[in-house]
């Protein structure tokens, strides 16, 4: 008799389930659907987390999880495509903008789809990047650093860009001319130093950055460190535009706007 008590027990939940879907659905048009959605959430809440901390803790580890996935190797994409293309992709998909040599630039539209005749330009290199607001961390440059023709990269406002991230950006020393890093709040002395590097630079921008301590003695240490490379920083207006005397490497370039 085990096994048809069993099968009753399991009958009885499964009638129970179908009807607290019923339930739920019957209530989905009724004025109290959005009080009985807030209720069964702090529910959940008090059923899974006796703290705030413990609630803290599983929400930092859900946003790590989408980092980490939004920075995922595109490895079936390199193999096919090459380099330029699966740079090109990675930004994209993290909603920033790639301008091919040559081309005009790419970028999502209003409703997050872009154009993939991109995927042609498979041994066109990639000369410019904007990658700014993007989710971009430590594992996501990989997608970046083959990318030895870039001249232009904006990481503006990138939340997750660290000073380790910088101590990987001799990789394009060769041929990076002009580097934003405004507004990156984990951007501190240490990482900056790391730009020694880039002696190829013509124009960098470094302010906004919190984490710096001491903004003027750092901008003042950054153009001794890059004497050829015009530095934007603590005494930078954002307002201020260039003159006609000191115009940017590539008017096209999200750097010069």
């Amino acid at each position: 008799m085990a096994a048809p008590r069993a099968f009753l027990h399991l009958g009885a939940r499964e009638l129970n389930g179908r009807a607290r879907v019923i339930h739920s659905m019957s209530e989905l048009g009724t004025p109290d659907s959005s009080r009985e959605k807030k209720r069964t959430l702090l529910q959940f809440l008090s059923e899974h987390f006796q703290d705030m901390q413990a609630l803290r803790e599983y929400l930092l580890q859900k946003q790590i999880s989408r980092v980490n996935w939004q920075n995922r190797p595109f490895t079936k994409i390199q193999e096919k495509y090459g380099p330029y293309v699966t740079g090109a992709l990675f930004i994209l998909k993290q909603g920033g903008a790639v301008k091919f040599q040559d081309k005009e630039w790419i970028r999502q539209n209003d409703r997050g789809h872009f154009l993939a005749e991109f995927r042609q330009f498979q041994k066109v290199p990639v000369e410019a990047v904007d990658a700014s607001g993007c989710a971009i961390n430590y594992q996501g440059l990989s997608s970046l650093l083959p990318l030895k023709e870039l001249r232009s990269l904006s990481l503006q406002r990138c939340p997750n860009l660290d000073d380790w991230c910088l101590g990987r950006l001799y990789l394009l020393a060769g041929s990076l001319q002009e580097l934003s890093l405004a507004g990156c709040p984990r951007i501190s002395e240490r990482g900056l130093a790391c730009l020694h590097h880039l002696q190829n630079l013509r124009r960098l921008d470094i302010s906004d950055l919190p984490a710096v301590s001491h903004p003027r003695l750092t901008q003042i240490l950054v153009e001794e460190m890059l004497p050829h490379c015009e530095v934007l920083g603590a005494d930078w207006a954002p307002s201020l535009k260039p003159g006609p005397d000191k115009q940017p490497l590539d008017t096209s370039s999200p750097l010069s706007s």
